[in-house]
């Protein structure tokens, strides 16, 4: 079983890596993008700025390692954070150009946008605990995960996926917020897994059985 963790250059992947350990799982640290086939799945971090993000992995390569590794060769993938962002195909986080948007990895058809935009009136970023409910048909992410579980949030963007059939559990902030995505076997968290205590573990233990990693 092999977990590769993708290190593009952005932080907080010590914790990713110790949440993993405690699951007795052997982690590693892909730092080239030529190494993505040397594991079985992949868990995709991301803190900070979404267009900081995507520059990281256009200028080190990851994107046409990733679109081959994830659409061709069907490897499972978890985007955390900044990471389930870049999932979707734009963000108006940090975009210099003239359309106003960066662009996303493509993987579910969707857009990032600020939560005062989707109708958030609290104070943002969005962080700390809060409760995540499971969409009506429970996805295996969540599995032994009751509704209304906290998890640990920081953020202040939100994904609004294209297909609503893509979100697989929601967080209230004022507004409904994608809390968890899912297509085929590409998986994002809003949340972040390896800080949420004994549910994250379990998530992430999920992700790892659902995967057959």
């Amino acid at each position: 079983m092999k977990v590769g963790v993708i290190n593009y250059g952005v932080g907080n992947l010590g914790s990713v890596v110790r949440a993993l350990e405690e699951l007795r799982v052997v982690p590693k640290l892909i730092d080239h993008a030529i190494d993505l086939h040397s594991v079985d799945c992949l868990i995709l971090p991301g803190v900070g700025n979404f267009s900081d993000c995507a520059n990281l992995l256009k200028t080190g390569g990851w994107i046409d390692a990733l679109n081959q590794e994830v659409k061709a060769y069907d490897r499972p993938i978890l985007g955390i954070c900044v990471g389930m962002q870049l999932l979707a195909d734009v963000s108006t986080e940090g975009s210099d150009t003239q359309d106003g948007v960066v662009p996303g990895l493509g993987f579910i058809r969707g857009r990032v946008e600020h939560l005062r935009d989707v109708g958030c009136k609290l104070r943002t970023p969005h962080v700390g605990w809060n409760g995540v409910i499971s969409s009506s048909i429970k996805d295996q992410l969540f599995d032994g995960i009751p509704d209304d579980t906290d998890f640990y949030f920081v953020h202040s963007y939100a994904f609004v996926p294209e297909d609503r059939k893509s979100i697989i559990a929601t967080v209230d902030y004022s507004v409904t917020v994608t809390a968890a995505v899912r297509s085929g076997r590409i998986w994002g968290t809003q949340f972040h897994p390896e800080k949420s205590s004994r549910a994250g573990l379990r998530l992430l233990h999920n992700f790892i059985e659902s995967s057959d990693c």
